[in-house]
């Protein structure tokens, strides 16, 4: 089998409200790859806010996509590494990183068509059925926004539900979380995610107002390029870390793990230099008794907590629209049972590049 064409373009989608309030589109890079077999993989990665897409998209074009063509797309490995390699004076990080996600991606879907299997199990199948948590709770929701939102991820069956905490003042995110923990009752617990937005002493100050609503996990409480502080606050508080969504290889991973700066690992599978560097950074978590839980497309994501041992939750942000793609999986009980199509599972819904495509 040959890979004989690439067609890649970016998508802006419109978010529903209230998520619309922080963050009014996301956009999709897209890559369908073409073999002479006819079977066909879809990639993509999803750049929240939109920032950014059509730097991948053009990087993906320019430098990636010449690389493929013409390979046996079984080759995943093989791939992956001829890619990461391309430009060894661009580190695969940032815009490189979403690029080669995207192929990455579109290249396993190809490879679990051609076995007529689900990715979980070509990579070893652990579970079936994942457990979610529901995710949103940005700041420029009003209280009832929160709460509302809070309360229809509990609907689904949700037991977890995160939320931002980035008023400036400590006991304004306290009395926000508390409301929520008051909406939601006992049967949920907590995420809070600071975003980057502190440093050690200010993430200290935060944690020590929250330790009482036995939160989960207190996520990405520094600059994600600073492993130094993320450890000293990991030591600091008394709520568990969780971060990685904005690290990129299993080297970023292997130093976070080190340091002993999280209990909980968030790769992106769209940042994450896509499903191979996932895997092994899930694969080392698992070697320290960190657990995974992947950060947003869960659609996708499914399939790595699937495959893991240490694999914890994915991420239930629901805000594709119903014309996005063909069929999204199912939250049934708080859990999503992983499609058992060949693959990833996931195609694009008939018509919507057509009405989402923007370069």
């Amino acid at each position: 089998m040959k890979v004989t064409a690439i067609d890649s373009c970016v998508l802006t989608v419109p978010t529903p409200k209230p998520m619309a309030l922080q963050y009014p589109q996301h956009k999709l890079v897209v890559a369908e790859i073409a073999t002479d077999q006819g079977i066909r993989g879809l990639g993509y990665s999803l750049v929240f806010g939109g920032g950014g897409a059509e730097a991948v998209h053009a990087y993906l074009e320019a430098r990636l996509k010449p690389a493929l063509i013409g390979e046996d797309p079984i080759y995943v490995e093989y791939l992956w590494e001829k890619m990461f390699r391309v430009d060894m004076g661009m580190k695969k990080q940032g815009v490189a990183a979403y690029a080669l996600s995207a192929l990455d991606i579109g290249l396993w879907d190809i490879t679990g068509k051609a076995l007529g299997r689900p990715l979980y199990k070509v990579w070893g199948a652990m579970r079936h059925r994942i457990a979610c948590y529901g995710s949103g709770g940005w700041a420029k929701y009003s209280l009832d926004d929160l709460v509302r939102e809070a309360e229809k991820y509990a609907a689904f069956g949700c037991k977890y539900y995160k939320m931002k905490i980035h008023d400036p003042d400590p006991k304004v995110n306290r009395a926000r979380v508390e409301a929520v923990k008051r909406a939601v009752g006992p049967g949920v617990r907590l995420m809070v995610d600071v975003n980057q937005r502190l440093d050690v002493l200010g993430n200290m100050r935060q944690a020590a107002e929250l330790e009482h609503l036995d939160l989960v996990w207190y996520e990405e409480p520094v600059l994600a390029d600073d492993f130094k502080a993320c450890e000293e606050v990991a030591r600091s508080i008394n709520i568990p870390v969780a971060t990685g969504e904005n690290n990129y290889t299993r080297y970023e991973f292997r130093e976070l793990i080190e340091r002993k700066a999280a209990r909980y690992l968030m790769p992106d599978v769209c940042r994450a230099n896509g499903f191979s560097e996932t895997l092994k950074i899930g694969h080392l978590a698992a070697a320290h008794g960190v657990a995974v839980s992947p950060h947003v497309v869960h659609e996708i994501s499914l399939h790595i907590v699937g495959a893991l041992a240490n694999g914890f939750l994915v991420e239930f942000m629901d805000w594709a629209p119903p014309d996005l793609f063909a069929e999204l999986p199912e939250c049934k009980g708080g859990r999503f049972r992983i499609p058992d199509r060949p693959g990833h599972g996931m195609s694009l819904a008939r018509g919507a590049i057509d009405k989402y495509r923007t370069s």
